[in-house]
């Protein structure tokens, strides 16, 4: 089984070694690593934020564990040259069209929440988001207007096919948790989610056992934050998918603690931290690799066959937590190398 490293840039080296140390104490046979440059940090080596070689290891890899990509200094970079292309490109290329969020509430992290901990303790949902459609994939530009004025323009368009992608998808992961799927659109302004929403209740016919409701985005954000746990299962588009994730993982304590996978037809993945590159903490030792340890257990469960493996390492990141692993973004003062030595006891 051969696992793809994309470290990337910022803090990604550092908590993909942690993750490394986590999977190779559980001596799992014929798990075998093999490194590649992406991002930032492979338009410094050779030029260009997804490299042929890089793209090449990630095709014949089992699963991809991904680290994150954002360098400050490649901002004034023309676009596809910038390190966000280089996931964009992945994802194109790899057909990963399907991203899994899971959002949960710890319970020792229940008082990390910005909310209270008598609401923030009964978050327990996955977030199924489209990944190669919406306005990241679309038709975007700059230009004039008759007045001479700047416009950019991104368009934002799915096809049906794409909807029912994804929505089989949703349903499937919502028959596999506690049967609810909450479909997040925007119908009532666009044609693209009326589009979505129309597909997504006609596929429900073929899943009677799982109970379909609809919500607004603006109002499924509300609802996030007002009571995180009705929601079981939320499909969405590409973008609400990106701003919701980010809006449940602070919810549940800290954006350091989410991992995701991001899936194609096969069930091979790609597993990164949702946290980015954060760049102003790079090279300190203080990131929290949590999030990172934890998409190591996806990518155990869903790519590679490995369900009690990676029940192990998500038990031993709990009794981490529970007997006071806290990193700076959790209100602690641990570094990243004793996160992963938590964890490692743990196991």
């Amino acid at each position: 089984m051969l696992v793809a490293l994309l470290p990337g840039d910022g803090i990604g080296p550092e908590v993909i070694a942690e993750a490394v140390r986590v999977l190779d104490t559980l001596e799992i046979g014929g798990l075998v690593f093999e490194e590649a440059p992406v991002g930032g940090a492979a338009f410094k080596a050779v030029g260009h934020p997804l490299p042929e070689a890089t793209l090449d290891l990630a095709k014949r890899a089992d699963a991809i564990l991904f680290g994150a990509v954002g360098d400050p200094d490649c901002d004034a970079l023309e676009r596809h040259l910038r390190p966000e292309q280089a996931i964009l490109g992945l994802r194109a290329e790899l057909g990963l069209y399907a991203n899994l969020r899971p959002a949960a509430t710890i319970p020792a992290l229940a008082d990390a929440s910005a909310l209270r901990a008598d609401i923030a303790g009964n978050i327990d949902l996955m977030i199924v988001r489209e990944l190669n459609g919406d306005v990241y994939f679309g038709e975007k530009g700059m230009r004039a207007t008759d007045a001479g004025l700047r416009q950019g323009y991104d368009i934002m368009s799915y096809d049906e096919g794409e909807v029912r992608r994804i929505a089989k998808t949703g349903f499937e992961t919502a028959r596999a948790r506690r049967g609810r799927l909450c479909s997040v659109d925007k119908a009532n302004v666009l044609e693209t989610s009326q589009l979505w929403r129309d597909v997504v209740t006609e596929i429900s016919a073929d899943y009677p056992d799982i109970e379909l409701s609809h919500l607004y985005v603006d109002n499924a954000a509300m609802q996030l934050v007002k009571d995180p746990g009705q929601f079981d299962t939320i499909v969405t588009g590409n973008l609400f998918g990106d701003i919701l994730s980010d809006l449940a993982s602070m919810c549940t304590g800290s954006i350091g603690m989410l991992p995701s996978a991001s899936l194609d037809e096969g069930g091979k993945g790609l597993y990164e931290p949702i946290h980015g590159s954060a760049p102003d903490i790079a090279g300190q030792g203080i990131a929290n690799p949590l999030a990172t340890i934890l998409s190591a257990a996806m990518m155990l469960r869903y790519s590679l066959g490995l369900g009690d493996a990676a029940a192990r390492i998500e038990k031993a990141v709990e009794v981490a937590l529970a007997a006071g692993l806290r990193t700076a973004d959790l209100g602690g003062k641990a570094t990243t190398r004793e996160a992963g030595d938590a964890v490692i006891a743990a196991l």
